[in-house]
């Protein structure tokens, strides 16, 4: 039996629940799972069987707010104190194995350990990603010189912008005698091996070298029943899906209910444990979790904060997309969406009624929507992500005398 280590950085649920899906579909008699963050929700752990262990991770929502405001997230004592913790961990567990999601920090303990480290991430972050431009993020230099003007000086911009989140990292593994990576693309993609939670078909990249792969969506939702009045809900009136998740901007939300409260629809709304809602328009149904596969199968249209969590589990559904982001992770996932046609991004910063209520009634209106998230549902089903998973665990642990699957994904 191998020894495995999920380690997720626990500042929003996306980092978490990506490991959590493809770890609880593991068989346990071929693998050990050890799985370390820094809090264990029930809403997310209840139903697993891991062994699990805490590891410090900065606080969620003033890493938002660094975000938000363009600021780094780590500086190099920290992250020399995540290390130190990691290093704790590795030597204690030895696992053959060490997958993680966001947690920087972790190839750098890792090969200092002499243990093969995984970096899970999306493929829209990678340096082989096929793209046009990145698009602006919600920065506080968008209101002082305005969207155009940002968008005129991004690409002069952002390689320093990109060394600049790289330094602290860089710093660190000089520390341990490492080479420099490039920039916060290296950083974000750095392991022996890295998985892309995506299809190329969504997120096209060049040829990518041997250690990289794509697994294909991967899909989470809370264990949980449907609320009573999920079943309730009228036959006669559109339905929509409304989360901005653990990581979307809530100063949008309320916008977006104000939309929401002037259209002949009815909305369920998960606000993700995140705020209470005291005063809602009457056609929306509101709860802190959802089935969010079964919200999204139910609606003629998701709201999300435009990440990839939500919006490629409803274009898992064949749903489109009206994509609220504020960062810039989210940005590029609702741009991939955006560009295969399956959903319409509307820009959080200063985000109007109008603009929500405009989107809504394309996405309800122009059947080509959701002929384009049908589209994009068919190619999502052409990846099992778990299979792929094993099939990789398989080839970077050969020597464990398992058997390859006779089924293979596409």
């Amino acid at each position: 039996m191998r020894k495995l280590l999920f380690v997720a950085e626990n500042i929003c649920l996306a980092q978490v629940v990506r490991l959590v899906a493809l770890a609880e579909r593991l068989d346990s008699a071929e693998y050990e799972v050890h799985f370390a963050c820094s809090h264990f929700d029930p809403v997310v752990f209840a139903s697993t069987r891991f062994k699990q262990w805490l590891l410090p991770t900065i606080d969620g929502p003033r890493a938002m707010q660094r975000l938000a405001r363009g600021d780094r997230l780590y500086d190099t004592k920290t992250l020399s104190g995540y290390v130190e913790d990691e290093l704790k961990l590795l030597q204690q567990l030895k696992p053959d194995l060490v997958i993680g999601d966001f947690r920087l920090s972790l190839p750098v303990s890792a090969q200092v350990s002499g243990v093969p480290c995984a970096t899970l991430i999306n493929a829209y972050w990678s340096p082989f990603a096929l793209r046009e431009r990145f698009p602006v993020p919600d920065h506080p230099i968008v209101r002082v010189v305005g969207l155009k003007v940002a968008e005129r000086y991004l690409p002069e911009a952002l390689p320093k912008a990109f060394s600049y989140f790289a330094a602290p990292m860089n710093s660190l593994r000089k520390r341990f005698g490492l080479a420099p990576l490039d920039s916060l693309l290296d950083v974000l993609t750095a392991g022996d091996f890295t998985l892309f939670a995506d299809i190329p078909e969504l997120v096209p990249t060049v040829p990518l070298p041997a250690h990289q792969r794509f697994l294909g969506g991967v899909n989470w939702s809370p264990n949980i029943p449907e609320p009573e009045w999920f079943q309730q809900l009228r036959t006669d009136r559109p339905v929509v899906y409304v989360t901005l998740g653990s990581s979307g901007a809530l100063e949008a939300l309320p916008v977006v209910l104000e939309a929401i409260g002037k259209l002949p629809i009815q909305a369920v709304l998960s606000t993700a444990a995140r705020i209470e809602l005291k005063d809602v328009p009457k056609n929306v149904s509101v709860a802190p979790y959802l089935p969010g596969h079964l919200a999204a199968r139910r609606a003629d249209f998701v709201i999300t904060n435009g990440g990839s969590s939500t919006g490629y589990q409803a274009l898992m559904e064949g749903v489109p997309v009206l994509g609220v982001p504020s960062n810039l992770d989210q940005y590029l996932a609702m741009t991939a969406i955006e560009r295969a046609g399956a959903g319409i991004l509307v820009r959080a910063g200063g985000v109007q009624v109008a603009q929500i209520l405009e989107a809504a009634q394309r996405l309800l209106t122009q059947s080509t929507f959701r002929a384009r998230a049908r589209a994009v549902q068919a190619d999502f089903a052409r990846y099992d992500c778990h299979q792929n998973f094993r099939e990789f665990l398989r080839a970077a642990l050969p020597d464990s005398g398992l058997q390859e699957d006779s089924a293979v994904a596409e």
